[in-house]
């Protein structure tokens, strides 16, 4: 990190390293050498006692975890991953599941015991499924009777919907299991899904360190504060947002409905009193034209104070359609990729989410370059080049594939993100294009596609129709 005085308060650019820095506070991380888990780092910033309120709430049954059964379910789960399923740490157990109260403490008890989390998408066909198992290479798969006769053949399953699962977390739990193996913070702690920026299916690593640098910034929470999810827990996006709310002890509702049902969400809202909304551009859309055609689905929201959105980009238009309609909330914008833990780049607070069409400001810990694709120097603030990222929150690499993680990972730690953007004079990150445009329906297949985003964007009246939104959109939580 160069001089305080070598960087500019505004941009956060230097311009002896040609480099842009974030300027928000820190957050605290404990030294990388000494074992620890990410599951240990959690639990350590929990007040004691514990709150009684939930940490978990689904939403389509009401049913709540609250904190002291939750962690009273991963240690009970992470005993019996341990003394009936023989997990160890360095073994990868595949994921195949939508999302449900036992998701989360699935994943906090397989990292617990030092394995590696795999969630895939259960849409997905067995066919691509085993293509993903063969990247992760899986000793074991946890998932619905739904999905499992999709779970390539031979590798052992255990099904959540199932009496000897239930059993698991409600048998006698050992508060001294999660520490018995010891676990470096460079240890892979999940394995996730990515098209990277080639389109083709590649295994990202990320570390308990990675999952770490998630956490949101220390300091009290606002009283009363619930964030709910309606994203997939799969996707890195929905992946990392069900972990870092425990970090802070905040409630997290789950959104368990297969489809994304605009009136059953706006009511849960109100039911559970949300007050943070982590969703999808398709999903804001489909809120905005529901309060268009109904005066009444805003009133339903009235507890609402922030949408969180991310997964692609989001058009001017659409987020000043939906401040018309909830102009008591501000939309915060997020970037970032699968390789990069979710967001490195995000709108905070009411002023900075004033900045449509920008998608924020670097998170704390990030470092970024704007290069010249032409010539491979950096550039000053105001100038479009391919973003390079760099900080705690960047993966391992690619699992099995090394000629693919020196494509996009250098030795210094300079992750490309092939998306073509640029930081202006006062730290604002917007993203402008695509090196190798890909479309990717839903965030989770991809096609090339020959379209430029400057063709499809000046038509903005098709922009609502799905083929030409899809094909106007880099998902940015990828």
């Amino acid at each position: 990190m160069p001089s305080p005085a070598a960087v500019d308060p505004l941009s956060g650019y230097c311009a002896v390293t040609r480099t842009f820095h974030s300027l928000r506070a820190p957050i605290p991380l404990p030294p990388p050498s000494p074992p620890l888990s990410f599951p240990a780092f959690a639990f350590s910033l929990l007040p004691s006692p514990l709150p009684a309120h939930a940490a978990f709430l689904d939403a389509a049954t009401g049913e709540a975890v609250p904190f002291p059964a939750f962690l009273g379910q991963v240690r009970a789960l992470a005993t019996a991953l341990r003394a009936h399923l023989h997990i160890s740490r360095g073994d990868v157990a595949f994921v195949l599941a939508p999302p449900s109260l036992h998701i989360p403490v699935l994943y906090f008890a397989l990292m617990a015991v030092g394995a590696v989390v795999s969630p895939a998408n259960p849409a997905l066909t067995a066919g691509e499924l085993a293509h993903l198992a063969a990247l992760s290479k899986p000793s074991v798969a946890f998932a619905v009777s739904s999905a499992a006769g999709k779970l390539p053949p031979g590798l052992s399953a255990v099904l959540l919907d199932s009496p000897r699962f239930s059993s698991f977390l409600h048998g006698p739990g050992d508060a001294l299991v999660m520490d018995a193996a010891v676990m470096h913070q460079s240890d892979p702690a999940a394995i996730l899904y990515s098209s990277g920026t080639t389109g083709s299916a590649k295994a990202v690593v990320l570390t308990h360190r990675n999952l770490m640098a998630t956490r949101v910034l220390p300091g009290p929470a606002p009283p009363g504060e619930v964030l709910m999810l309606t994203v997939p827990l799969f996707h890195v996006y929905g992946f990392v947002f069900c972990l870092r709310p425990v970090m802070a002890a905040q409630t997290l509702v789950l959104h368990t409905a297969g489809r994304f049902d605009t009136r059953g969400v706006l009511a849960a809202v109100g039911r559970f009193r949300v007050t943070r909304l982590a969703l999808a551009p398709p999903a804001l859309l489909a809120i905005v034209r529901a309060a268009e055609d109904d005066e009444s689905v805003a009133a339903s929201a009235a507890t609402l104070q922030v949408v969180l959105c991310g997964g692609a980009s989001l058009s001017p238009e659409l987020v000043r359609r939906f401040s018309h309609k909830f102009p008591h909330v501000f939309v915060s914008q997020g970037y970032g990729l699968t390789e990069t833990t979710a967001g490195f780049c995000r709108s905070t607070g009411v002023e900075e989410s004033r900045r449509i069409g920008s998608v924020g400001r670097l998170s704390p810990g990030a470092e970024a370059k704007i290069i010249d694709p032409a010539t491979g120097h950096a550039l000053p603030p105001g100038l479009p080049g391919e973003l390079w990222v760099r900080g705690p929150f960047v993966m391992q690499g690619y699992l099995g594939d090394k000629e693919s993680t020196s494509g996009i990972l250098d030795s210094e730690g300079w992750l490309r993100t092939g998306d073509v953007c640029v930081i202006d004079k006062d730290g604002f990150l917007s993203v402008v294009d695509r090196l190798k445009e890909i479309i990717k329906y839903k965030g989770y297949q991809n096609w090339r596609t020959c379209f430029k985003r400057t063709q499809v964007s000046t038509k903005p009246q098709l922009l609502d129709t799905p083929t030409i939104r899809l094909a106007n959109c880099r998902w940015h939580l990828s």
